[in-house]
């Protein structure tokens, strides 16, 4: 029956679906497609085509060569198909323990936790009794250290079934009870939830087996609440009902059950258990009432059930109890075949099902006449009977011993309470000289306590200080900057416009009236560039005063040389050219490049003050990716000392010497390019932006 009590938990999140194979050629990196190969195998699982789940994950397994973590839940996997494919259990039993491995390989615990459950379950089932052991002083090891609640709740549930297996019923109640405060702690969800439930019917199953059945029935009603919303495990808890109120002989209380379990919905296999189980209660019940024929009716039905669950287990259960049946009604020898059959695999799967099927059988055998066979089989069934006894009796005398140790510690207890009461007395002497110590002890804590305080509230009011004055040297920073930028962007215009104004004043007679109209205009036109160049500047310095930060966005180069060329058209002895023949378009802040390329253009003008025929040329190309602006003079050139400002942090400035070459430097910085120079003595200078 321990079998049953898995599967039911098993059943609870099957849900049958065709699932495709995935294409993992459209995914580029191996954890992509393990956590998609992952989710397929899981898929396919739900699906009980067990052969394809081994080929699937065996593939897993594979794939996940370098990845513990997925290759123990593929090895999980794969012992998962050999277990419910025929209960091929030795070869489920080798990937569980590869699962395993590599769950402790890759540390992790959700892993290692479901890898320890089943593996619980196998070496019970293949008798592997050490291996048992080892692994239960393991998983004890693993619930003493972990932080993990969701281990603490199903590995306890583990250690709980150990015990079952071995027929300690009170160690095993002890566990589950823990598992189950553990599980409540657990974030609510419908399989967290139904689980709770299982555990308690567990509980109810072991009283069963003591023979407490009002017992049992007080945790299957704990457990009712719980499985509501799950129609398989309800079916589940109406049979754990039966069994109890078979032997409580509630004739009234067995009808509802057994027709209640006819209206689940199930799965088919859950279905046919179920209803192999309850028909199996039912004959047992008429066979004790002494009614063969309604006994054998559902004998029949236990088997028909039984066979089409294709469970050994359930079968081996249906065959007992028509064995039974046919003994009771005389039939010897169709009982004794029906035993013979059920014998196969009764000493696998339940203890008190062998024990019961050989005594029954030496009875047939006897009833016959055949006293070789009824002594075979008797013998079989008082070694078998004697053994199971003893187990009972260890289970016993155990509880007998702990009965009377619980008992001796409790008179130690009291003798000890006497002890301390006398104890207690001297205590509060002692507590009364140690009052004011303590109390001067506390004085000095608090006054070190408030001189701390002040401490920490004045290197709190040093921090707020030193950001403050951060903050206004930042600003004095801020502030440098756009006097730099009003010096150079308007140095040049104002310069040409009080020039031609002096000039005028001064030497009227040397401008004729032709010349005097046309240089109005041109300083009709430079007044105003100058006005809106210093209107662009404001309102660009205003939005820069809290924050002086970069906002980038598209910025044609072409529009750009253009007003750059209006801005200086002022200027009639320097010829300026522009080159931008790809109409390159850039994704940076406007205002920034366009301060750059004002004060490299005006210092290229001012050093072509003394060169004859001046020449500027600003071009703009791209290359290798790379954007590049360049403004070429041939001036007079200079030497790397006289550019130190654009590279070094620590040059001595002034308004007139390295200031604008800073303030190109930081600008471009700020916009991520950067700017070289190349200048030649006689040749001239090439400023290169270099956008990164």
């Amino acid at each position: 029956m321990r079998k049953v009590v898995f599967l039911f938990v098993f059943f609870i999140n099957v849900s049958v679906f065709a699932q495709q194979e995935p294409n993992l050629s459209r995914y580029k990196t191996t954890k992509e497609k393990l956590k998609v190969w992952l989710q397929y195998t899981s898929e396919v699982l739900n699906t009980e085509d067990y052969p394809k789940l081994i080929i699937a994950a065996q593939k897993g397994i594979a794939l996940s060569k370098n990845h513990p973590a997925y290759k123990s839940r593929f090895y999980f996997l794969k012992g998962n198909a050999y277990e419910f494919n025929n209960n091929q259990n030795k070869n489920a039993m080798v990937n569980y323990e590869l699962a395993l491995h590599y769950a402790k390989k890759a540390r992790h615990l959700k892993n290692e936790t479901s890898s320890l459950m089943r593996l619980n379950y196998i070496y019970y089932a293949l008798h592997e009794t050490s291996k048992s052991k080892d692994l239960i002083k393991y998983v004890k090891k693993v619930v003493d250290t972990t932080k993990s609640t969701y281990s603490k709740a199903y590995l306890n549930g583990s250690i709980a079934e150990y015990y079952l297996n071995n027929a300690k019923y009170e160690i095993f109640i002890d566990y589950q009870l823990k598992a189950i405060t553990y599980k409540k702690l657990l974030p609510k969800n419908t399989i967290e939830t139904e689980n709770i439930g299982i555990s308690y019917s567990q509980i109810a199953a072991a009283y069963t087996k003591m023979k407490q059945y009002n017992k049992a029935i007080e945790y299957l009603n704990e457990a009712k609440p719980y499985v509501k919303q799950s129609p398989y495990v309800s079916a589940f808890i109406c049979n754990y009902y039966l069994q109890c109120f078979v032997p409580l002989n509630q004739p009234d209380s067995i009808q509802k059950y057994y027709r209640l379990i006819y209206t689940y919905p199930s799965v088919k296999d859950s279905l046919f258990l179920n209803l192999s189980f309850a028909n199996r209660s039912m004959s047992d019940y008429y066979i004790n009432q002494g009614k063969t024929a309604a006994a054998y009716h559902y004998a029949q039905k236990a088997i028909l059930f039984g066979k089409k669950s294709t469970d050994e287990d359930i079968i081996m259960e249906a065959n007992t109890v028509m064995g039974r049946v046919l003994y009771e009604k005389g039939e010897y020898k169709k009982a004794i075949e029906t035993l013979t059959l059920a014998s196969k695999n009764a000493l696998k799967y339940d203890k008190e099902s062998y024990v019961m099927i050989n005594k029954k059988l030496s009875q047939s055998y006897s009833a016959l006449g055949n006293w070789k066979e009824a002594f075979r089989y008797n013998e079989i069934y008082s070694k078998s009977n004697d053994e199971m006894m003893q187990e009972s009796a260890k289970q016993s005398i155990a509880n007998a011993e702990a009965h009377y140790q619980n008992k001796t510690k409790g008179q130690r207890i009291k003798n000890l309470s006497t002890q301390n009461t006398i104890k207690n007395i001297q205590i509060n002497d002692a507590r009364k000289q140690r009052v004011y110590l303590i109390s001067g002890l506390v004085l000095v804590f608090i006054i070190g306590l408030l001189l701390f305080r002040q401490s920490q509230i004045r290197k709190k009011n040093n921090q707020n200080l030193q950001v403050l004055n951060q903050e206004l040297d930042e600003a004095n920073k801020i502030k440098a900057r756009f006097f730099s930028i009003l010096n150079h962007d308007l140095r040049s215009p104002v310069s040409n416009l009080i020039h031609f104004l002096h000039l005028q004043k001064e030497n009227p007679e040397l401008i004729d009236e032709a010349a005097a109209l046309r240089m109005q205009t041109k300083v009709i036109t430079g007044a105003e560039n100058l006005l809106s160049s210093m209107e662009d500047i404001l309102l660009w310095s205003k939005g820069q005063m809290e924050n002086f930060t970069p906002h980038p966005q598209k910025v044609t180069i072409e529009v750009l040389f253009e007003e750059t060329e209006k801005h200086f058209s002022s200027n009639e002895n320097i010829q300026l050219s522009f080159e931008n023949t790809e109409n390159i378009i850039l994704n940076t802040d406007e205002n920034y490049l366009k301060t750059i390329i004002r004060n490299l253009t005006g210092n290229a003008i001012k050093a072509l003050e003394k060169t004859e025929n001046g020449k500027i040329i600003w071009k703009a190309w791209q290359e290798n990716n790379q954007t590049y602006l360049s403004i070429t003079d041939n001036g007079p050139g200079g030497s790397q000392e006289k550019f130190k400002a654009l590279y070094d942090d620590s040059e001595v400035i002034g308004i007139k010497s390295g200031l604008g070459l800073h303030l190109i430097r930081d600008l471009a910085t700020a916009i991520n390019c950067k700017i070289e120079v190349c200048s030649k003595s006689g040749l001239g200078t090439t400023f290169t932006i270099i956008f990164q």
